[in-house]
């Protein structure tokens, strides 16, 4: 796939535009937005997603295009898994609702930025070490793991990076409107506002491990890489909005992420065992008899385990009451004494 630097100008230079719309249009003034408002956007940007992915099939191949879609989806699934912790972050620390577009704006963006260094980083590390799919490999097998038997039931607000951000920083127990920070009897003091927005910044950053190893695994182009990202976390702060209510019963998505971060860690070891140079493997020889997974399979795989982890979860919990786990985010009932 021939990608010029002006194509990557082009798409670095309109990403960054989109982002500043999105925040002056959007973001800049506290609103919550209406579950028609949410419904319009997300649809636009998966439409946009799809439409992107088939110009890639049309201009470069349906090669490509399959590696963008197959990376897309399996992008947004993370996504929306992450979705379920920023909906947790947010209700430990009881974010008003008026507030939370802007502390998913810069969720969102936080991790954009720490998933195009890891994809800056996966791209130098594919190119000079061929034995790196060995560890993507490994690594993902071992995150399918963590991920099947989580829980998401820890308090991100009081985990232990939260506790000694706080034993560094002077903390108001209240908001001060959007306000990162105030000053009070000439001290200067941040307010749960920056807490927020930093715990936030941590969960970005142990999910770009999870996903950028992952898409690797489909496709070994970083503008894919890359153009996926950018539409996986495009309309995930609408999507936040819309389906706030429906994460908390998709009960299988986690089951459903493991069994696709475990398949894509196999398909790597293959990948790594078909390509192989380490001379304690068949002495340095590749093995050709281990199948490559084609891109076909890959996608019809992961589409399949969405759609099931989603129906499967849908019918588990029909008729449930929502969980009482994690308060809603902004329940003015909720108070916290984060000076602790």
């Amino acid at each position: 796939m021939q990608v010029t630097p002006l194509i990557w100008i082009i798409t670095i230079v309109v990403t960054i535009v989109f982002f500043i719309y999105e925040f002056f249009v959007h973001v800049r003034k506290p609103h919550e937005p209406s579950i028609g408002e949410s419904a319009r956007w997300s649809v636009f940007y998966i439409s946009l997603a799809m439409l992107f992915g088939v110009g890639i099939g049309t201009l470069s191949g349906w090669t490509y295009g399959g590696e963008y879609f197959a990376g897309y989806l399996t992008e947004k699934a993370l996504s929306i898994d992450n979705l379920f912790v920023f909906l947790l972050v947010m209700g430990a620390f009881a974010v008003p609702k008026i507030y939370q577009q802007k502390v998913l704006m810069v969720g969102i963006i936080i991790a954009l930025v720490l998933r195009g260094i890891f994809i800056a980083v996966g791209a130098t590390l594919i190119e000079n070490l061929s034995w790196i799919f060995y560890a993507f490999g490994a690594l993902l097998l071992l995150l399918a793991y963590r991920q099947a038997f989580s829980n998401h039931e820890s308090d991100p607000a009081n985990n232990r990076f939260m506790r000694f951000v706080r034993r560094h920083l002077a903390v108001t127990d209240e908001y001060h409107e959007d306000k990162l920070t105030v000053k009070k009897d000439g001290k200067r003091f941040v307010t749960p506002m920056l807490l927020t927005i930093i715990a936030i910044g941590f969960v970005d950053l142990i999910f770009a491990v999870d996903s950028i190893p992952a898409i690797y695994g489909l496709t070994d182009q970083a503008y894919i890489v890359f153009t996926a990202n950018v539409f996986a976390l495009m309309g995930l702060r609408q999507l936040f909005f819309l389906i706030g209510g429906l994460l908390e019963r998709l009960v299988y998505l986690s089951q459903g992420l493991a069994v696709i971060l475990a398949f894509i860690g196999v398909k790597l070891v293959f990948h790594a065992l078909h390509v192989n140079e380490l001379a304690f493997i068949n002495g340095g020889q590749p093995l050709l008899w281990i199948p490559e997974i084609p891109i076909s399979f890959s996608l019809l795989f992961i589409a399949a385990t969405i759609t099931v982890a989603t129906v499967a979860s849908l019918f588990k919990t029909r008729g449930n009451q929502k969980r009482p786990s994690a308060p809603a985010p902004g329940d003015p009932s909720i108070t916290k004494d984060y000076s602790k």
